[in-house]
């Protein structure tokens, strides 16, 4: 029961997370930013908004921020350069709109940043007792 509370909380998070990510890009983008850049600023705020609620809210995490923080960013970083390719991809090379190129991507994104966040950054360590 506990894992079904963590992936619908997970699935929350990611929804406001994602909206995050979605308002910052199409604001860039109506600044007329690069697509590459308005993705690359919109990932900031997103990530930073991820980690709060996956800390607090989702994982209920009780170490470190600092490293954590940094591990978590970290972590997104590899999502963040597989999106831009993907980006890329479906924008210069296929000829996508920017937007729904950005709403495909995100299914991939999506759940690779569930289980690098899951097993990565937030895994539960194990304690020895005895």
């Amino acid at each position: 029961m506990k894992l079904k509370k963590e992936f619908i909380t997970y699935l929350v998070s990611g929804g406001i997370t994602t909206a995050v990510n979605y308002l910052l890009y199409a604001g860039l983008l109506f600044l007329h930013l690069p697509y590459l850049a308005a993705n690359s600023a919109a990932w900031a705020g997103a990530v930073l908004t991820a980690y709060v609620l996956n800390r607090r809210w989702v994982f209920h995490s009780k170490r470190q921020i600092a490293g954590e923080l940094a591990s978590f960013a970290a972590l997104r970083f590899v999502t963040l350069i597989a999106e831009n390719i993907l980006l890329w991809l479906l924008i210069s090379r296929l000829s996508v709109s920017a937007f729904p190129a950005k709403l495909i991507v995100s299914v991939v994104t999506v759940t690779g940043n569930y289980v690098l966040c899951k097993f990565g950054v937030f895994k539960k360590e194990v304690t020895c007792h005895g």
